[in-house]
């Protein structure tokens, strides 16, 4: 008699830094509003082909607040058993106590979301988010929006070295971290820390980069990552280029009036100071209204 091979199940899906937004970046050339909803959608039939929580650890929206029109389109690729907290951007000032104001309460209002106790932005772990009782071991899991590393992502950049973070919290199995867009995993003595990096790609220096969410088997305390589709070659630096040339010409065009002070790398600041150190006629004054009107 033929044997029925068994699929491995995953106790979660791990994800981090959704930033769903309404608007376009720059940087797209392809179709970003699809591959916006097709990677929610990836992330959905994930859920329903394991029914397990799906986990994201912060940042879910880009901007706190959103349209009722856009709030409507994101129920309807959200997946079930969605776990969250909060990022920056999710909370108005960056602020844990103006979260009521936030989209994620709304969702949590309507039933399509359920907001863990911690670690949301800005605060320090206490007893962790998530539990896993009557197990080989119990499994404790952290659910933490901070910003960690194996390596600094940028020279001034605040938050923790993983092993730093998995040696100081050892009380936790397994630690999932958002805000680093870069996915990593970095495993201490057993134990992991999983940053899932974010879901779709949101600036030109990802360009190159595979967004992937993780799936976490409890008994092993393993993961494993799970690619999402990407459209391919959607991504430009073109928009840089053309502010670069700009900022170019008009640093040249203002140094062409007074060459008695210093051209700084910020066209607005150069023009500001060229105006201070002037004597600028009322009708040029009205002029450079305008071109600040213009920059904005």
């Amino acid at each position: 008699m033929q044997r029925t091979r068994q699929i491995k199940k995953p106790n979660l899906v791990l994800c981090s830094d959704f930033h769903l937004r309404k608007d376009t970046l720059l940087c797209w050339t392809g179709d970003f509003q699809k591959e916006q909803w097709d990677s929610v959608d990836f992330v959905r039939n994930l859920q329903s082909k394991y029914d397990c929580p799906v986990i994201v650890a912060g940042d879910l929206f880009d901007k706190w607040y959103n349209s009722n029109d856009f709030l409507t389109t994101v129920m309807q690729h959200l997946p079930n058993q969605l776990y969250v907290i909060y990022g920056q951007h999710d909370l108005p000032n960056h602020s844990i106590d103006l979260a009521y104001k936030s989209s994620i309460d709304t969702l949590a209002e309507a039933g399509k979301v359920k907001i863990l106790d911690e670690c949301h932005y800005g605060q320090e772990p206490n007893k962790g988010s998530l539990f896993f009782p009557n197990r080989e071991p119990d499994r404790t899991i952290l659910i933490w929006h901070k910003l960690a590393y194996q390596k600094p992502p940028y020279p001034e950049a605040t938050g923790g070295n993983a092993i730093s973070i998995l040696k100081k919290y050892h009380q936790f199995d397994l630690i999932v971290t958002g805000d680093n867009h870069l996915p990593f995993v970095e495993e201490y003595q057993g134990r992991l820390l999983v940053n899932p990096g974010c879901l779709t790609r949101q600036s030109v220096t990802e360009m190159n980069y595979k967004p992937r969410v993780y799936l976490w088997y409890a008994d092993t305390n393993t993961v494993e990552p799970v690619y999402i589709p990407i459209q391919e070659n959607v991504i430009t630096r073109e928009h840089i280029e053309i502010k670069e040339q700009r900022d170019a010409r008009i640093d040249a065009f203002v140094s062409s009036f007074k060459d008695d002070y210093e051209i700084g790398l910020s066209f607005e600041q150069n023009l500001e100071e060229f105006f201070n150190k002037n004597q600028i006629r009322k009708e040029v004054k009205e002029v450079k209204e305008i071109i600040y009107k213009s920059i904005e």
